[in-house]
């Protein structure tokens, strides 16, 4: 049953425990499997781009596929696990399961860092206790993380241990989200040039991406209204590279963090509570053009078309976000949630006590009030008509797969709103 607690972490027999962030997601649904592999084998530790010295490691890689090769579209979405509250988070799945899954992607989280590892063997040492990639403790820095993350794509290439169950493997694309973009950013420019390459291409989100990025593989970069504001100029895009921003989203937004929420309080009896200035958590879904660029990217990579191009959101003289009147961010991708506002979300927050620093990412959502509304919407009729105009615009423009925007609609018929 999705939700229900699988096993014990603490049990002494390994087959009474579970993979740690299981997903509750019902993966029957699209005749989906979950398992959990241990891989291990020898990485290198770099200095200066130059390999230094060579150490053993033993971690864990979580794979979400096709039961079926009918059902497999070929790519393997393969994401550097987040490790910034101090464990792994499937931050690219927690918001996308139905995407990822209808589309017939294979989803493979990779346990990479010191942070996550550690976590693990604390978590559930009769399942993870031998897991390490620090050797022993005498490799810091996450040193061997870019050969642990290379050798788990290669071991999906080549379907060993059976980590494939015999589904054919097409393309690999890595991905990664705000911290993990940060260190797949350090792999592409200090790392590939001295192995052999095993992505197809490189999705950076919400995070840093390459910035030169001369190799042939694609690099697509999705940044939030977060992220947009702490760049003050954005790059151009190139041949092969591709920048959209969302306005109104967060780095961190509703969707991921509503996802995560029962397998949080699973795992750790309860979740973390956050005090911030504004109400929290941009409701503007950032996982929709997410969505869109995995397409696209796994089209660039196997076909050469390049995404579409987007807008920049707009920027003043002195390098701010430009804002309507109203506090709407100005430009960028526009999504009918923000271009036909029902609440004025953003990508801004700030913590309102010391241990909610993480508030920085959260962004906000604040809700219009029933005269508000319908002073905009004064029918029903006008509201919808607005929400599927803008709905059109975004499937035309590529930002928006047709699936999430027939949701968008559903949701915006359900409402109240214009009644």
């Amino acid at each position: 049953m999705p939700g229900a607690p699988p096993g014990d972490p603490g049990a002494d027999d390994i087959e009474q425990t579970y993979p740690f962030f299981a997903t509750d997601v019902d993966l029957d649904e699209y005749g989906y499997v979950e398992e959990e592999f241990f891989i291990s084998g020898t990485a290198n530790q770099y200095e200066g781009g130059e390999v230094a010295s060579e150490h053993p490691y033993k971690t864990r890689v979580v794979v979400r596929r096709p039961a079926e090769q009918a059902d497999s579209n070929g790519d393997v979405l393969m994401e550097w696990q987040n490790v910034s509250a101090g464990y792994d988070i499937d931050a690219l799945w927690s918001p996308s399961p139905d995407h990822i899954m209808r589309s017939g992607y294979t989803w493979v989280g990779v346990s990479a860092q010191d942070v996550g590892v550690s976590q693990l063997t604390e978590w559930s040492p009769t399942r993870y206790g031998d897991l390490d990639v620090t050797d022993g403790g005498t490799v810091e820095n996450d040193q061997l993380s870019y050969d642990v993350f290379s050798q788990a794509a290669q071991a999906v290439r080549t379907n060993e241990n059976d980590v494939m169950g015999g589904v054919e493997v097409d393309q690999v694309l890595a991905i990664g989200a705000s911290q993990s973009a940060g260190r797949m950013t350090v792999y592409y420019d200090d790392i590939l040039d001295h192995i052999e390459p095993v992505f197809d291409g490189y999705g950076y989100m919400v995070g840093n991406a390459p910035q030169n990025t001369d190799r042939p593989e694609p690099v697509f970069q999705v940044l939030s209204e977060t992220d947009a504001a702490r760049t003050a100029n954005p790059r151009e895009d190139s041949d092969n590279f591709r920048l959209w921003e969302v306005a109104g989203t967060a780095h961190s937004g509703w969707a991921g963090y509503s996802a995560r929420e029962s397998i949080e309080n699973r795992e750790f009896d309860e979740r973390e509570e956050y005090n911030c200035a504004k109400p929290p958590f941009s409701r503007a879904p950032l996982e929709q053009p997410l969505n869109a660029s995995y397409d696209h990217l796994s089209e660039w990579a196997s076909e050469g078309t390049p995404p579409p191009t987007a807008e920049r959101i707009t920027r003043t003289s002195e390098g701010e976000l430009a804002r309507d009147d109203d506090g709407h961010a100005q430009g960028g991708i526009r999504l009918s949630q923000v271009e036909v506002p029902t609440a004025l979300n953003t990508g801004i927050n700030s913590p309102a006590d010391a241990d909610s620093f993480f508030c920085v990412l959260f962004g906000s959502h604040e809700p219009y009030d029933e005269d508000q509304l319908a002073e905009l919407y004064p029918t029903k009729g006008s509201y919808l008509w607005q929400v599927i105009r803008a709905e059109r615009q975004n499937v035309r423009d590529g930002y928006v797969v047709r699936a999430d925007s027939k949701e968008n609609r559903r949701e915006a018929l359900k409402s109240d709103i214009g009644r």
